[in-house]
């Protein structure tokens, strides 16, 4: 029997498409906006049950736009919404309860608080990378936080999103969570409705458009973007270690994922120790020799010709540039195949080092100072996320100190993005906003400060109008009395 998965994709939404289900969801948003704790819950519980169901069609699909290992699917798609699912049901009574704030003496007599409420209708934008948890990780925060939903997946994966069209038709009314499918246009076409907040996860380019067409309604976004994530490797560091999680963190999807190492500066004294370590650790990955890992059933496909196109690009243009190929190098268009390839003597100033590289290539640069690797850093935008291997907390104080990044990790790969309890996203060019957990509920909810008056309001008529003499001696002594030395 054929799976869905494997289906014919689902037709473009049209115009009349996207403006009937804005309309709907517009007009229920006060319904969902009432909704008790339990109610919330159980659409979480729905989406986690659904994911299960249909586990293996989505390991089917995903196959099938990428030639993804099922394994893979588990591990970075499947599980992290599973997680972050169970983590928003098991904290969803502590987010919605009001948040009492403090208030300066004068305030006697009152109690301030912050309500959380949902923002109302939602926009989510995804990318075609991990069509899945990057579709519907950002939908757990929305639901939660009691918005109507718009998803508008990538039209990039349309064997994943036969299965997304099902699962969340058969979870939810179109009033509540719709999915519309299609290219540039539908996009273009949705932000031409007045959400009140979008969530959108791709390029930067991109995402000044977004924020844009956002401007023209006064909608909130969060942008979870991209950029050029750094490793730093010390010669304290436990090159083993490093070269595992390095290797892991760039190559898993084949390199097309956000927070992947985009390239490595690495004290001079330990460069070759740690390539060499590289090389056998993606040879323990995914097969000793070009013709094994070319056929290995653990390693994933450029998403589209296009795509492909663009790394090779970057590779040939380093090489011709001065860059040496390592390792790897190999590629196919015909199966769209770029093996894990690592680059040395790799100019600053070429193409690899200047862009995003969202694919399976990897510059490994030495320096000679921590000076330089922070400075090499910093002439860059704001990464993603950063990779640092040592042993010595000076040196992490140190780059902690001088570096802006979105996220950082010590000595480990790219596991932060699936903690629940810690915050996502990127700084500035690297994206606006954050998302995942009490994060990504309070980026779908709008917070209200309340005041409530529960006694001595005689107190405040001691400085109403009219402002006679006495009033004014009063005002001067609380501002003597209030207002510190």
């Amino acid at each position: 029997m054929m799976p869905d998965s494997l289906s014919p994709p689902p037709a473009p939404a049209s115009a009349d498409d996207i403006e009937r289900v804005f309309a709907a969801q517009q007009a229920h948003a006060p319904a969902v906006r009432a909704a008790s704790v339990d109610r919330r819950r159980d659409k979480l519980r729905r989406l986690c049950d659904g994911l299960r169901a249909h586990r293996t069609d989505f390991q089917d699909a995903i196959h099938a736009d990428f030639r993804k290992a099922p394994a893979e699917v588990d591990l970075t798609e499947m599980k992290p919404l599973l997680d972050e699912a169970q983590f928003a049901i098991s904290h969803l009574d502590d987010w919605m309860a009001p948040d009492w704030r403090s208030h300066p003496a004068f305030f006697a007599g009152t109690r301030s608080e912050i309500h959380y409420e949902p923002k109302g209708v939602a926009l989510i934008l995804a990318p075609w990378n991990y069509p899945l948890t990057l579709t519907l990780g950002p939908l757990i925060g929305a639901l939660a936080a009691g918005n109507c939903v718009t998803l508008k997946p990538s039209e990039k994966t349309p064997h994943t999103n036969v299965v997304l069209k099902k699962l969340i038709g058969d979870l939810y009314e179109e009033r509540e969570v719709a999915l519309l499918t299609g290219a540039k246009e539908v996009a273009q076409g949705l932000l031409e409705q007045p959400y009140d907040h979008v969530y959108f996860t791709g390029s930067p380019r991109v995402g000044r458009l977004v924020m844009k067409d956002a401007a023209d309604h006064l909608a909130s976004v969060t942008l979870e973007l991209g950029g050029k994530s750094p490793a730093i490797v010390d010669e304290t560091a436990d090159l083993d270690l490093a070269a595992e999680r390095i290797a892991w963190s760039k190559f898993t999807n084949a390199g097309q994922t956000c927070i992947a190492p985009d390239y490595v500066l690495v004290d001079a004294p330990v460069h070759d120790a740690l390539v060499a370590r590289l090389i056998d650790t993606i040879e323990h990955f995914y097969g000793a020799t070009a013709a094994t890992r070319r056929g290995s059933d653990d390693y994933a496909r450029l998403i589209d010709d296009g795509h492909w196109d663009r790394v090779v690009g970057l590779l040939e243009e380093a090489v011709a540039d001065g860059a040496t190929v390592a390792f790897g190098g190999q590629t196919n268009a015909e199966t769209r195949y770029v093996s894990p390839t690592i680059l040395t003597d790799v100019p600053l100033d070429t193409a690899v080092m200047q862009t995003e590289i969202f694919g399976p290539l990897l510059p490994i640069i030495p320096i000679s100072s921590l000076n330089q690797a922070v400075g090499i850093v910093n002439d860059r935008p704001n990464p993603l996320s950063m990779y640092l291997f040592s042993e010595r907390d000076a040196m992490v104080d140190t780059v902690l100190g001088r570096t802006t990044a979105g996220s950082t990790c010590i000595n480990e790969g790219f596991f932060h993005y699936a903690n629940p309890d810690l915050p996502f996203g990127g700084a500035g060019h690297s994206g606006i906003g954050r998302g995942h957990g009490e994060a990504g509920f309070r980026a779908f909810s709008n917070e209200r400060s309340v005041l409530r008056r529960r006694y001595g309001a005689s107190l405040v008529q001691a400085v109403l109008p009219p402002f006679t003499d006495r009033k004014e001696s009063f005002l001067a002594a609380l501002l003597r009395y209030f207002s510190g030395p």
